[in-house]
């Protein structure tokens, strides 16, 4: 088992770019993680909440996996988004990410079934010994209607060797401030929300797995490496400067405002898949006039 795939700094949560007519777009996905290479990031998260993943069929999840590591080729971690609520089938994107060559694994808190803390320690335990893949906790409750505890979390650090970090978008600050303060030395503790991701850093967090640095890769990045740098009042600086894009993001449901960045850029299609539909009219303005969009184009 390798924990190599610790990163600091920022990952990005990759969309996945489907065609005008809804098939994914391999060329366009190819480009994006070009763009974010050559942009700084450290990482890159596949078929997470950015990614659509619940409406990706298996076949669509196997093509895109293999797209994303073939284009990575090695230069940044890939880590792919295996969790749902049904454990065997969690085990199952396991097993597909490893045998892909996926460098870990990111296990969201299971939603609608609303787990005890019990059963979801023992949901990641099975899953962990399914596939030898390390894994990133996914604490999301906005969006799952369930919450992982700093105590389910640290547990789950000292029970289950595999598990070395922890994506936190509670929004909690007392509970991801507890995170940081019990921690053991490894663990590694990004921010889920790109707005709360200097003062996270400036706490003690290892960096952020973000939405905005599909735009932005590099400005973000750049500030995220200036904060953990140490680096304080030149990190403040960009990050309000970003702060009007960050909060973009989210006027309408991720990845609905991303994707219209990125579709102004060039970068794809603005085609989302069904329950979620793109932005239009003035919304879609409030949101490219906070990325100050036409943006250059990534060569």
């Amino acid at each position: 088992m390798t924990t190599s795939v610790r990163f600091s700094g920022t990952g990005t949560a990759l969309v996945t770019p489907f065609q005008h007519e809804g098939a994914f777009d391999a060329p366009a996905y190819r480009r994006l993680i070009a763009a974010q290479i050559k942009g700084g990031v450290e990482a890159l998260i596949v078929l997470g909440t950015t990614g659509e993943n619940p409406t990706v069929t298996p076949d669509e999840r196997s093509l895109i996996v293999e797209t994303a590591i073939q284009a990575a080729a090695g230069r940044v971690p890939v880590i792919v988004g295996t969790g749902s609520n049904n454990t065997r089938e969690s085990i199952a994107f396991a097993r597909q990410a490893a045998a892909a060559g996926a460098d870990g694994q990111l296990v969201v808190g299971p939603y609608y079934n609303k787990p005890t803390q019990a059963g979801f320690r023992a949901h990641v335990a099975a899953i962990a010994e399914a596939a030898d893949l390390p894994v990133l906790l996914y604490n999301v409750p906005g969006r799952t209607g369930f919450n992982m505890t700093a105590e389910t979390v640290l547990r789950l650090a000292e029970e289950v060797p595999a598990v070395f970090g922890v994506k936190e978008a509670s929004g909690n600050l007392d509970q991801i401030m507890e995170i940081l303060a019990h921690r053991a030395p490894g663990f590694a503790v990004y921010s889920g929300d790109d707005a709360l991701t200097f003062p996270l850093v400036a706490l003690g967090a290892d960096g952020v797995v973000s939405v905005i640095s599909n735009a932005l890769p590099d400005r973000f990045s750049d500030m995220v490496r200036a904060a953990l740098a140490g680096d304080l009042a030149g990190a403040r600086r960009m990050h309000f400067a970003l702060l009007p894009a960050m909060r973009a993001c989210f006027f309408e449901t991720n990845p609905i405002p991303i994707k219209a960045v990125l579709s102004e850029m060039g970068m794809m299609a603005p085609t989302l898949r069904l329950p979620l539909i793109a932005a239009t009219g003035d919304t879609r303005r409030r949101i490219l006039a906070a990325f100050e969009v036409p943006l250059s184009i990534p060569a």
